[in-house]
């Protein structure tokens, strides 16, 4: 098994939108904003194959109640490799070791990736509640 080196960081500007592009989150990102919002992360996790970065991971939220797993990225070439797995166990660990009694600990899972967040004590809990969101955009403010 390959050999990489996982770092307790947030990814560079540049590194983020590599990795956003490799996922295909071009089009739904503000990379405009995204230096402030790296800044202002919590936590990361970033994977580098030598040089290469590979994957990252983040927690974003209050630092207080509310945290939120964002942004969990492994480049194409290097899934399913446990290099996700590697990743998810930092990022808890770090939750488990910093965040209160009775946290609220939230995550996007995109399409078929369920399972595996499961693995992880996450759950589903539709009917009962819904995980809702909406994205602001100059065409499309929120009601006033």
């Amino acid at each position: 098994m390959k050999k990489y080196t996982y770092e307790k960081n947030c990814p560079t500007l540049e590194e983020y939108k590599y990795l956003c592009e490799s996922a295909g989150w071009t089009e739904h990102m503000n990379f405009e904003v995204a230096e402030t919002s790296l800044k202002n992360s919590i936590f990361g996790v970033t994977v580098k194959d030598q040089d290469r970065i590979i994957g990252m991971g983040r927690i974003v939220g209050d630092g207080a109640i509310y945290f939120y797993i964002q942004d969990l990225v492994v480049h194409p070439d290097y899934q399913k490799s446990g290099i996700g797995k590697e990743m998810m166990n930092m990022l808890t660990e770090y939750l488990n070791q910093n965040a209160p009694d009775k946290a609220f600990v939230g995550l996007f899972a995109s399409q078929g990736k369920g399972p595996f967040y499961e693995k992880y004590d996450f759950k589903d809990y539709s009917p009962n509640m819904t995980g809702m969101f909406t994205v602001i955009s100059k065409n499309n403010r929120m009601h006033e």
